[in-house]
């Protein structure tokens, strides 16, 4: 998939003439139509008057290639963080609405208990049924804590989202670390029961970290942030062209 035209295509293309002459010509040529000028993002002629102009120096940062599809990625997960946040502030909520009718919910149970045993469900042994029950006998302060416990968990989620959809190196470092911490729990979650929702979120989590460490160059790695930026420089459609230029004038 070209990237590059996908996302001219939903937000239409992006021209500069620079100053220099020669790199001016690179970027520009005639038509019937009139001027066209070759997308920063996708390198396409598009016939129409400049967007900006000026130093090549100050063309603007327009991500191209697999940089863009390093955008689509990254938000994806930041989509994927904002619904957690989403459902662990509605648990938050359950909880504390819980807090407050324990009593009604704990007479509801006990008299639907005999039924659903009735119905065939193994009431002895069913690890929600036992779930709730656990709940139904908490303290007020254990409920009062795990609202905590969620809504602290939920605004994690939160920055996360946000960091990895601004696309900031912060955000990114963010992730990677609250990621990478609630990995064990994870885990250990699944060595206790395995079911879909855990083995999906398992796999999620893996993929972004080994996403963001790779690909983002986190920590160092290939490189670290001087050789992703430099590489994000490279794919500059003036950066080629002035390499072309250096290149050609080399050999001559």
């Amino acid at each position: 998939m070209d990237w590059s035209l996908l996302t001219c295509a939903f937000t239409g293309h992006r021209t500069y003439a620079p100053d220099e002459p020669e790199l001016r010509d690179r970027l520009c040529t005639a038509t019937a139509s009139g001027e066209a000028w070759r997308c920063l993002r996708c390198a396409v002629f598009t016939v129409g008057p400049v967007q900006g102009g000026g130093p090549a120096e100050l063309a603007p940062d327009v991500s191209r290639g697999h940089h863009l599809r390093d955008i689509v990625v990254l938000r994806f997960f930041a989509l994927e963080r904002l619904v957690r946040t989403v459902l662990l502030l509605l648990a938050a909520y359950a909880v504390w609405r819980f807090r407050g009718n324990r009593g009604s919910l704990q007479q509801i149970f006990e008299r639907e208990l005999p039924v659903l045993g009735q119905a065939g469900l193994d009431v002895q042994h069913s690890r929600i049924l036992s779930w709730i029950q656990g709940a139904l006998g908490a303290s007020e302060t254990t409920l009062r804590w795990i609202t905590v416990a969620l809504v602290a968990y939920a605004a994690i989620e939160l920055v996360e989202a946000v960091g990895l959809w601004l696309l900031k190196r912060w955000g990114e470092y963010f992730a990677f670390v609250a990621t990478g911490v609630f990995l064990p729990l994870e885990i250990h979650e699944l060595t206790q029961r395995v079911t879909p929702l855990r083995v999906g979120a398992l796999l999620v989590n893996l993929a972004l970290l080994g996403y963001l460490a790779w690909t983002k160059r986190l920590f160092g790695l290939r490189g670290g942030r001087a050789a992703y930026e430099a590489g994000r420089r490279s794919e500059s459609l003036v950066e080629i062209e002035r390499a072309a230029m250096a290149g050609r004038d080399h050999s001559l």
